[in-house]
């Protein structure tokens, strides 16, 4: 027999009504035609989810995907248009900035009103009011009011009142992304001891490789509705090929963009000198000079770079990149750090990096090319020109992928 369920979401779905008017006096004076000039807009449709006592549970997808508004019509923030909600157990959410804060009361005083409004009593804040100050780390300002804050020191104080109040259930925002890099270890490690006690967690984030350390489960959303729903491997290939989706739709629509602009009348001192040299097109292919669009660890990948001069290049060298999709560079090469010097560049050339045994970790990447003069200047390049997929087995997690093997050293 399964945990028990602690939060149950049954056909929820939240409707917002999107007005053309800028103020309530004109929403009144304009009634009639503010009525005809309405928009229905649905954060979520028809959402059922389940969660089990015990589980930490990611919700992910892309920006207006519904993932916020889904967390605060489980913390009772927002009332769902259609649908319940059920909760079983003491509730904590971290859901935004200052949340349950007011400003012009002292760290001290917001402490208290924050976790009355979390079900405390003032005895038991006593009890918990230092260990909050000593995980906050605000020791010095907690007697000054919260309005004269930064946002890192919001979150500082806001998280450690939602982490002492014993909650059954934690619902967490991506506002953990505002403190530094100390406290965010801080709170993971709290959020660790929560599902070493067994807590339910509830997770919007970002982060994806934060999702597969810590969740025993995604939802991937898009558009108010669940797309994906599973172990994280598998909820985040479905949410990087949406990704994917989402950057070839971009792309189309730009190359779209720019066949039908037409330059008129450009005087000389309005036109954009081109380039002296571009980078034309960027090919991934295999050794036997296949193109690909997947990797697995290990393959060997040739990148074939075109290139095209217009004007005579001099001791030149060209480059290219690997990024992931959030913009983090995993590889990076060029002709000049290989030592090797490049002919005079005139007309249309290509080159061809061979990378052998390549072993990245799981997720969408794309692949850069760039050109530059003798001095570093860069002079062109062509950005996200290949699209590809690295697949792993399920034995690592982390942007570099290898092959691990594990013995016992006392037996």
């Amino acid at each position: 027999m399964g945990a028990p369920h602690v939060v149950e979401i049954e056909n929820v779905s939240k409707r917002f009504v999107i007005r053309k008017e800028k103020s309530l006096k004109e929403r009144l004076v304009n009634l009639r035609r503010s009525n005809l000039h309405k928009e229905d807009f649905w954060a979520l449709r028809d959402i059922d989810l389940q969660i089990e006592a015990g589980t930490t549970v990611g919700l992910i997808g892309p920006n207006g995907s519904g993932k916020s508004t889904l967390l605060k019509t489980v913390g009772g923030i927002i009332q769902p248009t259609s649908g319940e909600v059920r909760l079983r157990g003491r509730l904590a959410a971290l859901l935004e900035l200052g949340a349950g804060f007011h400003p012009d009361l002292t760290g001290r005083e917001n402490v208290y009103l924050n976790a009355a409004i979390l079900g405390l009593s003032r005895e038991q804040t006593d009890k918990h009011f230092d260990a909050i100050v000593d995980f906050s780390g605000i020791e010095r300002f907690i007697d000054t009011q919260v309005k004269f804050y930064s946002s890192g020191m919001y979150v500082r104080l806001a998280f450690a009142v939602a982490v002492h109040v014993d909650p059954d259930i934690l619902l967490v925002d991506e506002v953990l992304a505002v403190g530094d890099e100390p406290f965010q270890r801080k709170c993971m490690d709290r959020i660790r001891g929560f599902q070493h006690d067994g807590r339910t967690i509830v997770l919007v984030t970002h982060s994806l490789d934060q999702v597969l350390e810590i969740c025993d489960r995604a939802v991937v959303l898009d558009h108010g509705s669940i797309i994906a729903d599973g172990e994280p491997r598998d909820a985040l290939r479905a949410l990087r090929s949406e990704y994917d989706q989402i950057r070839q739709d971009e792309l189309a629509h730009q190359r779209e963009a720019a066949e039908t602009v037409t330059v008129t009348e450009a005087t000389p001192a309005a036109a954009v000198a081109p380039p002296a040299a571009e980078v034309t097109a960027i090919e991934v292919l295999d050794t036997a000079g296949d193109p690909v669009d997947t990797v697995r660890p290990g393959d060997d990948l040739v990148v074939r770079v075109h290139l095209r001069a217009d004007d005579p290049v001099t001791n030149g060298f060209v480059g290219i990149a690997i990024e992931n999709t959030m913009g983090l560079l995993l590889y990076g090469t060029n002709s000049k750090l290989l030592g090797v010097p490049l002919p005079t560049l005139s007309g249309e050339s290509s080159f061809s990096f061979t990378l052998p045994g390549l072993s990245l970790g799981d997720g969408s990447l794309v692949v850069h090319a760039a050109i530059s003069s003798e001095e570093g200047t860069e002079l062109h390049r062509l950005r996200e020109g290949a699209v590809l997929a690295s697949v792993t087995d399920d034995s690592s997690i982390g942007l570099v992928w290898t092959k691990p093997l594990f013995a016992r050293l006392d037996a």
